[in-house]
């Protein structure tokens, strides 16, 4: 028996019994083609009348969706075993005492009760306009120093400066705290995540501040989530009246990079952007990352990228910022000596951190540092990743001081990346159910008062209205209910 008995390719890569017999492989072909064809189209248009259009639609665009969230975390690395000591053991291991600033021991703050722009580029009246003359006198690092630091206009933040605080909360603020735990949301833009594995200890001694704007206060209450108490689970709600900036991101740069002034009478804080939950508890975290490794800055290096120029196409590939602007401040930079990444910088592992965690002891040379990254914010675009290596390698020229920058996938151990609110209100929910039941044989006009004639169009129509308006309702009502529960069940302590 032959190879092309059995059917088996030649060297050529077609089965013998197709060479021998091209018309009759053609004919099957084309007929096997047009029955997968008719019954196609037999069955998109069932399915189709069954869903309804704009139902199929979602389901297209939520598949998409997820699709990208499951490619984009397959791409990016998962977290990593760390290993923490019991909380009372953790506690136990705070220093007595703050750290020894190097050089830097008394820092304070410009103020300016009319700040005015004296260069083309860059700034704001929150953050003072400071020159590039002040700026790099900025980076001499000596024993006393005053910096433009956000707040300008007033000698106490948060009170008549832009980023306003009520007077009930900025006291609470100024009280003395070991250790806090911050976030932000902005815009309306995230969902709180409540902690998880928190401690008895820390439920008790560490206070939980999120920081709002208006719009976000308003969903809040309106959705049942926020009352007079301003509590939602652990977290405290501050909220932040006269925002400086009308871009959201930017504005939730000043609680991350300046909380040093927002909290001036607090040792050590983490701070979580508000997309993330955090599910180890916060003594463990600072043993861990600080505490351990004789630090007082800590934050997880990029996932994947280590170099600034890298980043800086990235985020232009990403649409994160307008391309000219990104452009401008990678130019600037290298005219002020930037180079790419390599090993030639070991024992630095990175300039490109993730910043949405950030882990931190309140002493003058970590607040100094908070303050020239917001001005480089301020100054250029809100994206921080691209200004953070300038920053510290500015300060470290001039002092023996480092920043410890940990593997991504240990912070991703201790934080859990939650959907973006504008994600999980397009979610389907999965309660939703497709309407089944043969439409009513008597309907009526659209006033609802004459009967029509029961024509076989008109039961078509009727029957197909029908199926669209209540099926739309129940969508609405289902997606409601579910984003309602979502919200409630994930605030609960």
């Amino acid at each position: 028996m032959t190879g092309g008995s059995l059917g088996l390719r030649g060297s050529h890569g077609s089965s013998q019994p197709s060479a021998k017999f091209p018309a009759i492989a053609r004919k099957y072909s084309s007929k096997m083609l047009a029955s997968s064809l008719r019954e196609k189209e037999r069955v998109l248009p069932v399915i189709c009348r069954y869903l309804g259009r704009r139902r199929v639609a979602m389901i297209l665009l939520v598949a998409l969706a997820l699709l990208a969230f499951v490619w984009g975390s397959l791409k990016v690395s998962k977290a990593c075993s760390v290993c923490y000591i019991p909380v009372e053991l953790a506690r136990a291991r705070m220093p007595s005492s703050l750290s020894v600033s190097p050089v830097l021991r008394n820092l304070t703050y410009v103020v300016d009760g009319n700040p005015r722009k004296t260069e083309l580029h860059g700034g704001s009246d929150f953050g003072g306009y400071p020159s590039l003359k002040q700026r790099n006198d900025s980076f001499d690092i000596r024993e006393s120093m005053t910096v433009h630091c956000g707040f300008v206009k007033g000698n106490k933040p948060g009170h008549h400066t832009g980023f306003d605080i009520d007077e009930a909360d900025l006291m609470e603020l100024q009280q003395f705290h070991e250790v806090i735990v911050a976030s932000a949301i902005f815009g309306n833009y995230d969902i709180i995540q409540q902690p998880k594995n928190i401690s008895e200890e820390s439920r008790r001694t560490v206070p939980f501040y999120m920081f709002v704007d208006e719009e976000t206060e308003a969903y809040m209450k309106n959705s049942s989530v926020l009352d007079s108490s301003m509590k939602v689970g652990l977290w405290r709600i501050i909220v932040v009246h006269n925002i400086p900036y009308n871009d959201s991101r930017r504005n939730g740069k000043v609680p991350k990079l300046l909380l040093h002034r927002i909290l001036p009478n607090v040792q050590y804080s983490i701070w979580i952007d508000g997309k993330l939950q955090l599910v180890v508890d916060p003594y463990q975290v600072l043993e861990r990352f600080l505490w351990s490794q004789n630090a007082n800055f800590a934050i997880s290096r990029h996932y994947r990228r280590f170099d600034v120029f890298e980043e800086a196409e990235a985020n232009k590939a990403a649409g994160k910022y307008d391309n000219a602007s990104i452009d401008y401040q990678i130019e600037f930079y290298k005219s002020e000596g930037l180079t790419p990444y390599s090993d030639a910088k070991f024992p630095i592992t990175s300039d490109v951190p993730e910043g949405c965690v950030i882990i931190r002891e309140h002493v003058p040379i970590t607040n100094l540092f908070g303050c020239l990254w917001f001005n480089e914010v301020d100054r250029f675009t809100s994206r921080d990743q691209l200004s953070f290596s300038t920053v510290r390698d500015k300060i470290m020229k001039k002092v023996k001081w480092s920043i410890d920058m940990f593997l991504d996938c240990e912070r991703r151990n201790f934080v859990i990346q939650a959907y973006h609110r504008d994600l999980l209100e397009h979610m389907p929910s999965p309660v939703a159910s497709v309407i089944r039941g043969r439409p009513s044989l008597n309907h009526y006009s659209l006033t609802g008062r004459t009967p029509v004639k029961d024509t076989r169009r008109n039961r078509r129509f009727s029957a197909r209205h029908h199926r669209k308006s209540v099926a739309g309702t129940r969508n609405k009502q289902a997606i409601s209910q579910a984003r309602k529960f979502y919200l409630i069940s994930n605030y609960a302590t």
